[in-house]
Order: C-alpha cells, then sequence, then structure tokens
C-alpha cells in the first residue's frame, strides 16, 4: 500500500532533500527514522530536490508498505525526528500516485531582509542595499511567465532532461517597512539552482548593475550570463506542492506569510 507522507523542515543544518554521501540530509534522517520504527527497510520518494540550506514549509514523500502499522506512526515518527523536521499528516492514497512525477504545480517563495537582524537571517537571506528599484524588478519579473526555456538561468543545463519549465506566476512582495521583501514563484517544474538565479539577477536589476532589458536577453536568447552567482540559500522555501487530486494547505505556523492569507502584511509590489 502506498501513503503520501505531508512533511516540512527547516534545511539549515541539512545538505539537501536526497540522499548522498556528502553530509547529512533529509531524505537519510526520515528513511532511518522510519527504518528504525517499522523494522524494515525503507525507501522514500520525495516530491522534488531542495540545496543545502534550502527549507520547506511544504513537502511530500511516498513510502510503500506491504502491511500497514498498527498504532498511530505519525505520532512516533515526530517523536523519533529531531526538531527541524515535521510530519503533518500521513494519507494512505489508492493505486501508485507519484510523489514527484504526479506533481503539476511547485511554490517556492524567497525572502530577503535589508537590514541586519541576528534572529532572520537563519530563515531569510541578508541583503545590505539601499533604495532597490522595485519597479525595474517588477518589469524584469513580468517577463517570466512569457518564456519556457531557461537555460541560461540554471546550474548545468547540459545536465537537464529539459529546460522548459512553465512559470505560471511570478511576483514580488514587501512589508509595511519596505525593508524586507517576498519573491514568489510558481511553475509546473524548476531547474538545478533556477530560483535563486533568478532572485540574484533581479537583485542586480534593483541595484541598477542589470539593465532589465539586459535580463530579457537572457530568456530570449538563451545566453547563459558570464556570472552566474546564485542568491543565498537561506531565504528560500518550497511552499506549496500541487497534484491534481490533493491540494493541502502548508500546516507549518510559518507558512500562512508564505502563502496570500489576509493581513499578513504582504503588500504586492
Amino acid at each position: 500500500m502506498r501513503y503520501f507522507f505531508h512533511i516540512g523542515y527547516n534545511g539549515a543544518a541539512y545538505k539537501g532533500w536526497q540522499r548522498h554521501p556528502y553530509g547529512v540530509n533529509v531524505q537519510q534522517v526520515l528513511e532511518d527514522s522510519l527504518q528504525r520504527i517499522l523494522k524494515v527497510p525503507v525507501a522514500i520518494v520525495g516530491c522534488g530536490r531542495t540545496d543545502a540550506g534550502v527549507h520547506a514549509s511544504q513537502f511530500f514523500f511516498h513510502l510503500d508498505v506491504e502491511q500497514p502499522w498498527a498504532f498511530d506512526l505519525l505520532f512516533r515518527l515526530n517523536k523519533v525526528l529531531p526538531p527541524d523536521i515535521a510530519v503533518f499528516d500521513i494519507l494512505p492514497m489508492t493505486g501508485k500516485p507519484h510523489a514527484r512525477f504526479d506533481a503539476i504545480r511547485r511554490s517556492y517563495d524567497y525572502f530577503i531582509h535589508t537590514y541586519k537582524d541576528p534572529f532572520l537571517s537563519p530563515v531569510s537571506s541578508l541583503y545590505l542595499v539601499n533604495n532597490l528599484n522595485l519597479d525595474a524588478m517588477k518589469a524584469a519579473t513580468a517577463l517570466l511567465p512569457l518564456y519556457k526555456d531557461y537555460s541560461a538561468l540554471c546550474l548545468t543545463p547540459a545536465d537537464q532532461d529539459s529546460t522548459i519549465c512553465h512559470v505560471t506566476e511570478a511576483g514580488w512582495f514587501s512589508d509595511n517597512n519596505g525593508d524586507r521583501l517576498r519573491f514568489q514563484i510558481s511553475a509546473n517544474r524548476f531547474l538545478s539552482r533556477m530560483i535563486r538565479i533568478i532572485v540574484g539577477k533581479l537583485l542586480q536589476v534593483g541595484t541598477g548593475a542589470l539593465r532589465v532589458e539586459e535580463f530579457e536577453s537572457y530568456l530570449a536568447t538563451e545566453r547563459t550570463p558570464k556570472a552566474l552567482t546564485p542568491a543565498y540559500p537561506q531565504g528560500l522555501y518550497l511552499s506549496k506542492i500541487t497534484y491534481p487530486y490533493l491540494n493541502l494547505p502548508p500546516r507549518s505556523a510559518s507558512a500562512a506569510m508564505l502563502q496570500h492569507q489576509p493581513n499578513n502584511g504582504w503588500q504586492a509590489v
């Protein structure tokens, strides 16, 4: 039987989602914890990947088991897992739905603060910049849904099966004081480092280091910029995964500000 697990995690201590030999990762911690509880070998399949230091306020993975458990796995798993990984729901599924391949929409949020705050820095990216040209950043951002090939704005495009992404939404939001920013983007899929590279280029547009026309030229000509400098990882959140058969709101307390909730202090730029 197949189960979907609805989770969230703070990625600061992890080398990304996927299991690999180069450091502790979220998948490894979950598989080891499940194996410890279920007493059988465990292999889980995530809805995607996140880079080292990137967070997820909503993430899904699926697990196949031969026999359902006869105890409260949600409680036991949360008790075993470290505080920076939380399981919100365990959902029995009919048939063989796939956590990764069935997802039709993925949304990310990127948070920036432009003043020093030691409590924000682990979960938002600090950029000490003044007087960002938000109008120029908005104009450049509006171009994103108009183009499909993002080979110029990703890491190692030659290693991708395809560089086509259908961006359906992209926009900037500001807090009431104008010194915190949120970038939100949704698409059917994303490429390696794509969002962080886009944010880095949009910040260059905001500081005047890059013109809107130059930014569009990367999308139109698929010409890779001379310098690909991704924005810092700690500001990035995978915030929403949508399936044709499953559309749950994020469950973490911080997720309300990642979504379009009223009175959350964010205003569209």
